[in-house]
């Protein structure tokens, strides 16, 4: 069984999810702590629970979701991995990250590219990767069968959805990733959003505002 694991941090009160489950295998999903007290609220999780980082996986590269990624590929010495269509978005983090306070943003190095209906292992957990773009460019979700839920960045949140007034976003496109791709889930299916507090999807097919 998979334990999810929440951190929230940075200013944006970022979702940063550390999964693991019974071999201790564990891995890091959307990485935004920023500063070293951060980072060490993570690894004292880790090493009070005997867990081996083995990746760290984003769904998308906005700022927020990526402050922490080369301090902990540095850390635990793992890849990082992103769909290859938001690279463009992590390199333009370093050009406005001082605009946001983040003086010493370091960018992270890609090791290899996700593609959608792939899946992401460890230890004895997989986890289906959805191409829900709108909010980014190259957005995907985490899913997983055997314990029904997903990891779905910024795409769907309760009663609401993700903003798509950035670089690379589109509303519609949005809409149609909600639509086809998450709302297709099971109903009972755990949604872990980049922000705010879990919901499920069929909560969502019945209330969220931006499909009645």
């Amino acid at each position: 069984m998979v334990q999810v694991q929440t951190f929230v941090f940075n200013p944006f009160s970022e979702n940063t999810y550390l999964l693991h489950d019974e071999t201790g295998e564990a891995i890091i999903i959307d990485p935004g702590c920023y500063d070293r007290a951060e980072v060490n609220e993570l690894a004292a999780y880790i090493e009070e629970h005997g867990l081996k980082p083995v990746q760290i996986v984003n769904t998308h590269a906005h700022i927020d979701h990526v402050l922490g990624v080369a301090a902990l590929k540095r850390k635990y010495g793992i890849p990082f991995v992103l769909h290859k269509l938001d690279e463009p978005l992590l390199r333009a983090v370093k050009s406005y990250a001082s605009n946001y306070g983040f003086s010493t943003f370091e960018e992270p190095e890609i090791d290899s590219f996700i593609r959608e209906g792939e899946t992401i292992e460890f230890g004895n957990t997989s986890l289906k990767i959805l191409f829900v773009p709108g909010h980014a460019p190259g957005h995907v979700a985490f899913v997983n069968d055997a314990d029904r839920f997903v990891i779905g960045g910024d795409v769907l949140f309760r009663m609401s959805i993700g903003r798509t007034d950035l670089p690379g976003g589109d509303h519609g496109t949005l809409l149609k990733s909600i639509r086809e791709q998450m709302f297709t889930l099971p109903d009972d299916y755990t949604v872990y959003a980049g922000h705010m507090e879990p919901t499920n999807i069929g909560f969502e097919k019945r209330n969220n505002p931006f499909f009645k």
